[in-house]
């Protein structure tokens, strides 16, 4: 399995990728502020905080994610990724780029494959569709791929730096929020099992995007396309606030729950939220369907109907 080790202080850092070449790292002591990596750090500060208050990113961050969205999420990052790694791949042995291609520790769309085969099924590819944000962005990253691939820099530490940083914490909240296995299964995405310390392959990262031979035009060229890819992102999670608005409160989540005749209807807070809400009649509706799903509520509901068939007849008469 490919691992990171770091050496003594004062030694060289090594990185092995899934082709069994060792790679040298330097440490970062040198850094200065005309590098790329600090450069992009600081060039896209403020897109990267408007991608993290976008709506969808603050409910998600709160556990407020529903399973619906969250699959479309995944099929969104499935295209997105399938034509950066199309693009990286076919760009692998141009110099501006060579040094940041790491397939096997980085590469994210046979994981996203198992993630959408667990959602959707064997038959997946037939089911998700490209959406018109991602289309946006999956087109960019080709025309950048084929005309500019010193570009496909900032495309790739966009989403592969955020991916080993804060979608860690993203991946946490979703498997307590969709109650996902804790084995896995539906965030194959989150998981690098190619690299053993995330922090020092960050490292590594940001050293190989330092020593890529750029002058200063190129490297702001760079970080222009990095700010333009957060905002593609940011299109992709407003599209995905206005589908949860289409979509009827908690009909993903099967509903309201079924009342089993057990404890106090009204002091049940899910069920006082939405009488707040919708005036009280849907709960009367509810509270009408529990009664006549328990036993003991069919029982009085027939001798109800028995008395008033009664009282009718005699009227009648």
């Amino acid at each position: 399995m490919p691992a990171l080790k770091a050496e003594e202080p004062g030694q060289e850092e090594t990185v092995q990728n899934g082709g069994d070449v060792v790679y040298e790292k330097e440490h970062d002591d040198g850094v200065s502020p005309s590098d790329l990596s600090e450069l992009l750090k600081a060039g896209t500060v403020e897109a990267h905080d408007k991608a993290e208050n976008t709506q969808f990113v603050k409910d998600f961050l709160k556990g407020h994610i529903r399973k619906e969205l969250f699959k479309l999420g995944t099929v969104a990052l499935y295209f997105t990724y399938s034509a950066l790694e199309e693009e990286m791949d076919g760009n692998r042995d141009q110099p501006q780029f060579a040094p940041l291609y790491f397939p096997e520790e980085l590469h994210r769309r046979e994981a996203l494959a198992k993630d959408l085969e667990f959602f959707y099924g064997e038959n997946w590819q037939a089911v998700v569709q490209l959406s018109e944000a991602t289309r946006k962005y999956v087109d960019r990253i080709h025309e950048v791929g084929r005309s500019e691939p010193e570009l496909l820099v900032a495309h790739a530490y966009t989403r592969y730096m955020g991916d080993l940083s804060g979608g860690q914490v993203l991946k946490k909240v979703a498997q307590r929020a969709l109650k996902l296995p804790s084995t896995g299964e539906g965030v194959q995405f989150y998981t690098f099992d190619n690299i053993s310390n995330a922090k020092e392959f960050k490292q590594l990262y940001r050293s190989r995007m330092n020593d890529l031979d750029l002058d200063q035009e190129t490297k702001h060229r760079i970080v222009e396309e990095a700010n333009r890819a957060f905002g593609f992102n940011m299109e992709i999670f407003n599209e995905l606030e206005r589908v949860g608005k289409t979509i009827k409160d908690e009909v993903l989540d099967g509903g309201l729950p079924e009342y089993d005749g057990k404890g106090d209807l009204s002091k049940c807070p899910y069920y006082a939220a939405k009488t707040a809400a919708g005036g009280g009649s849907a709960c009367v509706c509810h509270l009408a369907m529990a009664v006549l799903r328990h036993p003991t509520g069919q029982v009085v509901m027939s001798a109800c109907i028995a008395l008033l068939a009664g009282v009718a007849a005699w009227y009648m008469m």
